[in-house]
């Protein structure tokens, strides 16, 4: 598997929102807003995903999935995918992973996603 040049991923937002529905063991929800965009020459499909989520309390929470908010998008050169999507924490967090994906020859490539941080007010 190798890291696609060009196909990058950018973290456009993120913030709490106290108002989102939270457990009461993981009380701090933040909505983040993401656009991965395809600047390669080359066609993939994103697979799947994995998100690493470090509590600055110690815990960790690694989130592993098929395709991303329920859909698989296919990625010419020049096009872009944007979503939102939010996570809940019981501390202020960092925040990194990648983006998996297949080219139209078969070859599984991936991307990673910057670290971000989830700040609890």
């Amino acid at each position: 598997m190798r890291e696609l040049n060009g196909w990058i991923v950018k973290v456009e937002e993120v913030r709490f929102m106290p108002e989102l529905e939270a457990p009461a063991e993981k009380p701090y929800p933040f909505l983040y807003a993401i656009t991965i965009r395809n600047e390669s020459e080359e066609t993939v499909t994103l697979r799947g995903r994995k998100w690493v989520v470090r509590e600055d309390n110690g815990d960790t929470i690694v989130v592993e999935g098929e395709g991303v908010v329920g859909e698989t998008p296919v990625f010419a050169k020049s096009s872009e995918f944007s979503y939102n999507s939010y996570h809940v924490v019981a501390d202020s967090a960092t925040v990194q992973g990648a983006y998996f994906g297949e080219t139209d020859a078969g070859e599984k490539v991936f991307t990673r996603i910057p670290e971000f941080r989830l700040l609890v007010p």
